[in-house]
């Protein structure tokens, strides 16, 4: 066990098609390969900082398996990464750049969310995770803390993975704002 306390409530960010739109390619969702295809959406800054204010820490979670399958250099993810760092002000990236399901750190696999727990003091059973998949949905659940998944136009099959569907950003903001954070709280639902 750590010495660090858990005293720190986070909401765990998958950052492609939630923080960022997804890029679509032949048909198929797909994250940014190159600064110019990365795009913040519109409404995120605003939940950030709402979140930021009511003492959230945020923590994004994010699979980038193009870099290791060559489509992604690295030094583009780091632009795409100061970007964020710059207009959202999170707490911590988290990235995986494994395509390995079997890489402990890559989602569903809670590894990243375990990894910023420890080092920040998050107190998981208090904490979020918001996304847009099922891994998202069952990285949370592995690591124990509450899931929201984000609704959008490719992802209806993965409704039921989640403690709670939210058609928007600010649905997000309000189950959260309403919620004491903690994964035994029945009334946020």
């Amino acid at each position: 066990m750590s010495s660090v306390a858990r005293a720190n409530r986070a909401v765990f960010l998958d950052r492609d098609g939630v923080l960022n739109s997804v890029v679509m390619r032949g048909g198929v969702v797909s994250s940014p390969w190159s600064r110019d295809e990365f795009s913040i959406v519109p409404e995120a800054a605003a939940f950030c900082e709402a979140l930021r204010g009511q003492g959230w820490l945020l923590v994004v979670v994010t699979n980038q398996p193009d870099v290791a399958r060559g489509n992604l250099p690295e030094d583009e993810l780091d632009a795409m990464h100061a970007a964020l760092r710059r207009l959202l002000h999170p707490d911590a990236i988290e990235v995986c750049t494994s395509g390995d399901d079997g890489d402990r750190r890559r989602k569903p696999n809670p590894g990243m969310l375990l990894d910023a727990a420890e080092r920040l003091g998050i107190d998981l059973a208090h904490s979020w995770i918001l996304g847009d998949s099922r891994k998202d949905m069952a990285a949370g659940r592995a690591a124990g803390v509450r899931t929201l998944l984000l609704a959008t136009s490719y992802n209806s099959a993965a409704h039921d993975a989640a403690d709670a569907v939210v058609p928007s950003l600010a649905d997000a903001l309000a189950i959260i704002t309403k919620s004491r954070g903690g994964a035994s709280d029945e009334t946020i639902l």
